[in-house]
């Protein structure tokens, strides 16, 4: 039952060139970094990667990005990562993106064992009727264009089939876990992590704080510890780096001045 292993290289030692990868994340908010890195520092290359987004500021998924370690993204953002939009117009990465909820919807389904779903988003677009462009030929033309999905009608209502997803593993990043995988995911981080986590055969949990069985509340677990195979207690430099895509600061008001 004690899952934890000593060390993230450790613990992504058996991940192959060529596999997928389930990645946990909200823009930068609990972006599993230590296990990223670990995998760029073994060299894996060829990688399928199922993420909200792809990382930024040269953290997360970035780090495998910029080395030409993805082969292809399957996503719902892409935000200001100037790399990401490169490697795709160029040819380089094959993209499937997705609606947010119906990415996030593939995941809880893929990992509850449910293999397809109907949902009313997407259809009368490319999201249904397939053409959107998967990889470009690096020179302005489409290489790969996605397929057109089954759509049926449901009490008068038209719904697109949408298959569940599961990958070879998952990383995740928990606020808080115990020696049983049990895991405690801090506001926004929660949003994507569970769902990662449900998806992966074999799921990698890094902690920034690790605590014994039964110090977590069992109505307090986000993610019970049957979803997760290994677990990795970050240091606390570790579980401090975080980091801040925007920094915005207001001005402070003059003085005398009178405020809302």
């Amino acid at each position: 039952m004690d899952k934890v292993v000593a060390s993230a290289g450790e613990a992504v030692a058996d991940v192959p060139d060529g596999a997928s990868l389930a990645v946990g994340g909200f823009g930068l908010s609990g972006v599993p970094d230590v296990l990223i890195r670990a995998l760029h520092e073994r060299g894996v290359g060829g990688l399928s990667v199922v993420s909200n987004n792809c990382g930024a500021l040269e953290s997360g998924l970035a780090v495998l990005l910029a080395a030409g370690r993805i082969a292809r993204v399957t996503g719902s953002y892409i935000g200001a990562n100037k790399e990401f939009a490169r490697q795709y117009l160029a040819g380089e990465l094959e993209v499937e993106l997705i609606p947010q909820g119906t990415l996030a919807e593939r995941l809880r389904a893929g990992g509850a064992g449910i293999p397809a779903f109907y949902t009313p988003a997407g259809v009368g677009t490319q999201v249904a009727e397939g053409g959107l462009p998967w990889r470009y030929d690096g020179n302005g033309g489409v290489a790969l264009a996605s397929p057109p999905k089954e759509v049926r009608e449901f009490d008068g209502t038209q719904y697109v089939l949408e298959r569940g997803i599961r990958t070879d593993y998952a990383l995740v990043r928990a606020a808080r876990g115990d020696r049983h995988g049990n895991l405690v995911f801090n506001k926004s981080s929660r949003n994507f992590n569970p769902l990662a986590a449900m998806a992966g055969r074999v799921t990698i949990a890094e902690v920034e704080e690790l605590v014994e069985p039964g110090a977590v509340d069992p109505d307090a677990v986000h993610l019970p510890g049957v979803f997760v195979q290994r677990v990795v207690a970050l240091t606390p430099g570790q579980a401090a780096d975080k980091k801040i895509e925007r920094r915005t600061i207001s001005a402070p008001p003059a003085r005398g001045a009178a405020s809302n």
